[in-house]
């Protein structure tokens, strides 16, 4: 199983990120078939999205190649960041030029859609919105995390989440991608 992963971020320092790739870790040494391959947004930056540079651009090449990845993948896990409630800018504009590739940006693929910041809300915000959307955009969503309060949750010297409940959660969650 092959799982496509990245944060829904453009930050050097996002803990979504770090999110991203503890899961990955976590996934690969639960279920010896599952190769996780964690990508950066920041390979995918286009000018901003707009119907007339649509017309005059056509859809840029990293849009075909983010799709491309999509296709290729087995299934998805996101972590989604919030700026103000909402997505970041980064992703909404890597979505939006995908999304006019193809309208099921997803695929249909087994998902996993998770969010964390440094607040109690866990950026729980975007994920609910993210969650409302899936089926509009073909994501087969299995299971939803919030990861509030990350800084205390989380141990960035040895990549691991602290709290007991919210690893069982996790853990709970990637078996449900499995299934």
């Amino acid at each position: 199983m092959k799982i496509l992963a990245f944060a829904a971020s453009s930050s050097t320092k996002s803990i979504n990120k770090a999110l991203i790739i503890y899961t990955g870790q976590i996934f690969e040494k639960k279920y010896e078939n599952v190769e996780v391959e964690v990508i950066d947004i920041n390979d995918y930056e286009m000018p901003l999205f707009s119907t007339d540079r649509e017309d005059e651009l056509g859809h840029p090449q990293q849009a075909h190649d983010f799709i491309k990845k999509i296709k290729n993948s087995d299934g998805l896990i996101i972590s989604f960041a919030e700026h103000n409630g909402s997505y970041t800018a980064a992703y909404k504009n890597l979505f939006d030029w995908a999304s006019r590739i193809e309208v099921k940006v997803f695929q249909n693929k087994p998902s996993l859609f998770l969010s964390t910041s440094t607040g109690q809300g866990g950026a729980s915000s975007v994920l609910k919105a993210a969650e409302n959307s899936a089926p509009f955009f073909g994501a087969d969503l299995k299971a939803t995390l919030s990861i509030p309060s990350f800084e205390d949750n989380f141990d960035r010297t040895n990549n691991q989440l602290t709290n007991a409940e919210l690893k069982k959660k996790l853990n709970d969650a990637l078996f449900k991608l499995c299934m």
